[in-house]
């Protein structure tokens, strides 16, 4: 684990942004059909597909901060809750509180998008799960407006 991380906050980042626009309260939730659907082993398939891309991607150091299974673990437990299962992550963890969580990194508008190209990805080419394609477009829509909430930190957005 490297402790250098472009994306940790440390001294001297300038302070968390907060967004113009409530970005979460603008994201309509998934449609629970999904976990209907998918059940959670495919939501855990999923989610694991989606880690194993971001391990490899430009914003990899992002995820130093735990194990990955572990990473996968929680992430998961979140997804399987928003999707319409158990609310194993508030369970296991406490309340969501996502962005306040994510404060600790560096999130910029570039970074986003490589978290949401990856994720983009994993719904359009599944292994070992399935989607349902009815509720595709809206997930996407969902995941674009609630990552924008995120963003806490300005660059370039290329």
């Amino acid at each position: 684990m490297t402790t250098n991380s472009p994306f940790l906050r440390c001294p001297h980042h300038p302070p968390p942004t907060t967004p113009d626009a409530p970005y979460h309260q603008l994201a309509s939730k998934p449609s629970e059909e999904i976990y209907a659907l998918m059940g959670e082993q495919g939501i855990r398939q999923m989610i694991r597909q989606f880690y194993l891309r971001l391990h490899n991607s430009s914003i990899k150091e992002m995820f130093v901060t735990r194990d990955l299974e572990e990473s996968i673990d929680r992430s998961s437990t979140y997804f399987i809750w928003l999707l319409g299962g158990q609310p194993l992550f508030q369970q296991k963890y406490g309340s969501p509180k996502l962005r306040a969580r994510h404060l600790r990194f560096v999130i910029t508008e570039s970074s986003r998008k490589v978290w949401l190209h990856h994720f983009y990805e994993v719904l359009d080419h599944p292994e070992g799960f399935s989607f349902p394609a009815e509720h595709l477009e809206g997930f996407k829509q969902f995941l674009d407006t609630f990552s924008r909430w995120m963003v806490n930190h300005a660059d370039n957005g290329k």
